[in-house]
């Protein structure tokens, strides 16, 4: 177990890719023991059947939906509908960008798409109006990793998965706290500019040159991009539809919108769409087989159950083991990546909180807002290089800038914690 743990910190370390780095630490116990049950016949075989889960075909449909609507500009349009209402208001536009933030994460359920979409179109736009870049970055950045928690949420699919907790119930468990936290970093958002101030005089003119359009025409012409969560999540909530489906509906509906509604998106553009979400989903599903092979290890070498004892004195102490098991998670989100922290770390915890009572919606929303903070904090930070990149600033510039945002982050993350209602809530348990 040991030298298991030491290769895979060492692996990471040297910068092996991560999908690579489990593959590798499943098989070290076969080549220290060639008598051991999980051989490298046993690892593929592993990887395969963690792939061959039905529900796991949500994962590329709503990353191809995702990926459809930023070529759709579909957040530009989500972002005129925001700003039309609140950009006159003390830091108005900013908290324009999170709402955007919100609603694009119910159509792409991924940080780093939501982050470049939305920020692709709102930095440029903020700083022509004053605004400083770095905080915009910071901004966008952390109010990206709102793509994972508000659903449909590929993160909340990947624990599913390995939980047998229904999607559906991860989903509206995701609704609250993703509200929660958005609320908090419009708040943050108002304090930074009623601080700091912003300019008025361009501001105005920008929001007016808006609103002369009319909100009937602004509505008009977003209320397709503004339906596409309704669709979605009214089609799971509903019944009607599984999860699955639903992201099969979500890519029709959104190539549907792009192409014959808006016309952003020409049937050229298919090609380049489809090799995009190749290149993004061939690593996840490495991770995703590599992973399912790796927790199969860690499930021979009883892991789990030494995770259990080690921690089973914190199970009469909820507050305790909560702080425990947030701190574990907030380190493996800064140095793993989202998905395979889900598939690597869910096996372990699940007997200790099943064990200590909690439930187990709640603690795959707590998971999964630990590793959203992830995508913000070096050196993984997928959020924080998106960001910068887009802004050709240095990624510790922007992370410097975010820590405010993500200080109120860790307040709504320690309300979510310690008030399970606020996940709970909307699936009464």
């Amino acid at each position: 177990m040991l030298l298991l743990t030491a290769g895979f910190v060492a692996l990471l370390l040297v910068g092996v890719p991560i999908g690579i780095t489990l593959i590798i630490a499943s098989s070290i116990p076969s080549f220290l023991d060639p008598k051991f049950i999980v051989d490298l016949e046993y690892i593929i075989m592993a990887m395969v059947s963690g792939l061959d889960v039905t529900t796991q075909l949500a994962i590329p449909l709503f990353m191809l939906s995702g990926i459809i609507m930023g070529y759709g500009q579909i957040s530009k349009l989500l972002f005129d509908v925001f700003s039309f209402f609140i950009g006159k208001c003390t830091g108005g536009l900013p908290c324009a960008v999170v709402v955007t933030c919100l609603f694009y994460g119910a159509i792409s359920g991924s940080g780093p798409a939501t982050t470049a979409a939305v920020g692709m179109m709102t930095i440029p736009l903020l700083v022509s109006l004053g605004y400083d870049l770095s905080f915009c970055a910071a901004l966008v950045a952390v109010a990206g990793g709102l793509g994972v928690i508000i659903p449909p949420s590929i993160p909340f699919i990947m624990y599913s998965n390995s939980s047998s907790v229904s999607v559906g119930d991860m989903f509206v468990g995701g609704v609250m706290p993703g509200i929660l936290i958005g609320a908090m970093l419009m708040a943050y958002a108002w304090f930074y500019c009623k601080k700091h101030g912003e300019d008025k005089e361009r501001i105005n003119t920008s929001v007016d040159k808006l609103r002369a359009q009319g909100l009937w025409k602004i509505l008009r012409h977003s209320s397709w991009a503004l339906m596409t969560p309704i669709i979605v999540l009214g089609g799971i909530y509903s019944g009607i539809v599984t999860p699955t489906e639903a992201a099969l509906v979500s890519v029709l509906y959104s190539l549907f919108i792009s192409l014959f509604v808006y016309k952003t998106v020409t049937y050229r553009d298919i090609v380049p769409i489809l090799v995009q979400t190749s290149r993004t989903l061939v690593p996840c599903v490495l991770i995703i087989g590599a992973a399912a092979a790796f927790a199969k290890v860690l499930a021979v070498l009883h892991v789990p159950q030494l995770v259990a004892e080690t921690l089973g004195s914190l199970v009469q102490n909820k507050i305790l083991l909560l702080v425990v098991i947030n701190a574990i998670l907030l380190v493996i989100g800064m140095l793993i990546d989202t998905g395979a922290s889900i598939l690597i770390m869910t096996p372990i915890f699940l007997p200790v909180i099943m064990m200590a009572g909690i439930n187990p919606v709640h603690f795959g929303v707590l998971m999964v807002v630990n590793l959203a903070i992830g995508f913000v904090t070096p050196p993984v930070g997928m959020n924080l290089f998106v960001a910068a990149a887009m802004t050709r600033l240095s990624a510790m510039v922007v992370a410097k800038k975010a820590i405010p945002l993500l200080a109120v982050f860790a307040v709504a993350l320690i309300i979510i914690t310690y008030v399970p209602q606020v996940t709970l809530c909307l699936i009464g348990n």
